[in-house]
């Protein structure tokens, strides 16, 4: 029998027998928890002015920020991150594309033939530290600060900024005049105080391309404008009765003005970056999501229909991310057309729209769960890409699944078949790879959102489907407005299921060991007893799911749990008969155990008959008798 065949046939009578695991349920219990001990994190406070001179695609900027320094060390420096630097002939990002063996499709070599009038920059013009000037230096996209005034632990200090900068012509997520002839995708575009967390310090790394971490705080933000334009992004409009939007107070009359620019205010409370858009041809649709926030959708006039065809569905995402990750905490959030592609904000999106309507509702699933996975559980993106890009992927497809009804048994295995695909390729590199310094983007993409899913696909198979449940609502409560690691993940899923995970964490995220198990059986002169010899060919040890058909159609699970989990799985096929074996540890290559009697002959057993472990090589996997 042909290895496709068989396994559906296998997989069509355990689901069949035991209903499928792949439903996440629609409402759980909030799991109560206590304060994190010795945890700590950094606050910021904006308040931003800006004054966008649009016929030059220049903005001028005040900013005044409150720092506090919750950590326990001194700080005698400081770092700001200058993305529009980036876009710039012979910049870190320009090299890095060409010289990358697979570079980016949608930079290649555009910046190195970036004109002056094109480029983006961001000049700092003066820097005071509590009313006295210090020192400073840009070193490509970063601002490097001396301090004359140390930061003590628990202190806080303001910083005064004077700015001007230059929106570059649209390469990578920021710019002016996208593809779609979107004006404005103003992401990044500020001076942006980098992190320092307890994972590592600072985090003032180039701006290569790939992704970005911010601090903790509150942005208020004052941008000035041509009137024409139509803004939206984060936070919560203040003056809607000025520039007659429609955020908030619907009905409000608008002031009339004779000035050629209107000012729009924005205010966002606990939230790490700031983004917004403006056009001239924004179309805005609003739709209240029950007992959810106010979803607001800006996008070019002419693609109404398909946009109208996606928003009922991203009203029905908003809904399924926070019934089984954590409620969505803000009262806006914004799908808005700009940028190159799809990429998360605090509270919004930016997608390109001129998409069919299966592609719109596509990216959103994506784009908007990250809104959990980054945006509230905020991850650094650099050091940890596949915790918000995997993650992301795990939870959207689920999402996409149910909300489109597709039905299918499993919408993961998709990410195995990348993940699987890159393993032949011989690229791999292990996820605890910094985001800028994997080799190919190849190994970057399908490592981070395909290997990184499976990461969530898999510890379900390890830990149990209920307990992976219980461990996206647990991480959520614990960790939102935080920053929490692989360590803090890995944590909070041994607490919910009592299984130690070190070495799942070790060997999926920190190297490129891959699973690889081999199963033969012995009959006996008695035909109904039978030895079932296991081989671990791979590098990485697993827990093994073991099922056996007999002739009569009787199915029997058996259970090897792996020796340093310390732990077992609740049984995942609650209508058959379990057996629990003795654990396999590690260093034995090889396993046996003897198939109890039955009243008739076994007619195949097979290894993870759900196809939940990433074993790369499944024609091995299997036996049947003649």
């Amino acid at each position: 029998m042909k290895k496709t065949i068989f396994f559906t046939l296998v997989s069509s009578i355990l689901l069949t027998s035991c209903g499928s695991t792949k439903q996440i349920t629609q409402t759980t219990t909030p799991v109560q928890t206590k304060p994190i001990d010795n945890y700590w994190q950094q606050h910021v406070s904006y308040t931003m002015d800006v004054d966008m001179d649009a016929a030059k695609h220049q903005y001028k900027g005040v900013q005044h920020l409150v720092y506090t320094n919750n950590s326990p060390d001194t700080l005698k420096n400081v770092f700001y991150h200058l993305y529009f630097n980036a876009f710039q002939p012979n910049s870190e990002m320009d090299i890095r594309s060409r010289s990358i063996e697979d570079p980016d499709k949608r930079v290649n070599d555009r910046i190195s033939k970036l004109k002056p009038d094109e480029i983006g920059f961001i000049k700092v013009q003066q820097l005071k530290q509590d009313g006295a000037a210090v020192k400073y230096q840009t070193e490509g996209t970063i601002l490097e600060v001396t301090l004359d005034k140390p930061i003590l632990p628990g202190a806080s200090t303001t910083f005064d900024m004077v700015y001007n900068a230059q929106v570059p012509l649209q390469i990578r997520r920021s710019g002016r005049d996208n593809k779609e002839g979107i004006a404005y995708s103003m992401t990044q575009w500020y001076p942006k105080m980098a992190e320092y967390d307890r994972s590592g310090g600072w985090t003032a790394t180039p701006y290569i391309g790939r992704e970005f971490n911010g601090v903790w705080g509150d942005f208020d933000v004052t941008i000035h404008i041509d009137k024409d334009y139509m803004l939206g992004g984060t936070g919560y409009l203040q003056n809607n009765n000025e520039v007659g939007f429609g955020y908030e107070d619907e009905g409000k009359q608008v002031k009339p003005t004779k000035e050629a620019k209107l000012t729009w205010h924005f205010k966002a409370p606990q939230v790490h970056d700031f983004t917004w858009v403006a056009d001239k041809d924004y179309v805005h649709d609003k739709i209240q999501v029950p007992n959810g926030p106010m979803m607001h959708f800006l996008y070019k006039k002419g693609l109404e229909e398909n946009w109208h065809t996606m928003e009922p569905k991203a009203v029905k995402t908003m809904e399924f991310y926070s019934a089984n990750i954590g409620k969505y905490p803000y009262k806006q959030y914004s799908v808005l057309q700009g940028g190159d592609g799809g990429m998360e904000y605090a509270m919004c999106t930016l997608i390109t729209g001129e998409r069919k309507p299966s592609s719109l509702s596509g990216v959103v699933y994506h784009e908007m769960a990250h809104s959990w996975f980054q945006f509230l559980l905020a991850s650094d993106e650099g050091k940890y890409p596949f915790m918000d890009e995997g993650m992301t992927s795990y939870i959207s497809d689920i999402a996409k699944n149910i909300i489109e009804g597709n039905d299918k048994d499993d919408p993961t295995q998709n990410a195995y078949s990348g993940y699987y695909y890159l393993v032949k390729s011989g690229k791999e590199e292990p996820l605890s790879t910094h985001a800028d310094h994997y080799n190919t983007n190849l190994a970057y993409g399908i490592g981070s959102y395909n290997k990184g899913e499976v990461y969530l696909a898999q510890m379900a198979y390890v830990i149990g489907e209920e307990n992976l449940q219980k461990t996206l609502k647990r991480y959520f409560k614990e960790w939102a407005f935080k920053h929490p690691t692989p360590s803090d993940f890995k944590h909070v899923a041994e607490k919910v299921s009592g299984i130690h995970l070190e070495w799942y964490k070790n060997d999926w995220l920190e190297t490129t060991h891959h699973i690889d198990y081999a199963l033969t059986l012995e009959e006996g002169n008695n035909t109904n007893l039978t030895t079932v010899n296991l081989e671990r060919i791979g590098t990485m040890a697993m827990p093994l799911d073991i099922v056996a058909k007999y002739k009569d159609g009787t199915l029997a699970y058996f259970y090897i749990p792996l020796r340093e989990m310390h732990g077992e799985k609740p049984n995942p096929f609650k209508q058959m008969k379990s057996t629990v074996l003795k654990d396999w540890d590690w260093a034995h290559p090889t396993y046996s155990f003897t198939m109890p009697k039955a009243k008739s002959k076994i007619e195949f057993v097979v290894i993870d008959p759900l196809n939940r472990m990433a074993d790369i090589n499944k024609d091995n996997n299997s036996y049947q008798t003649k």
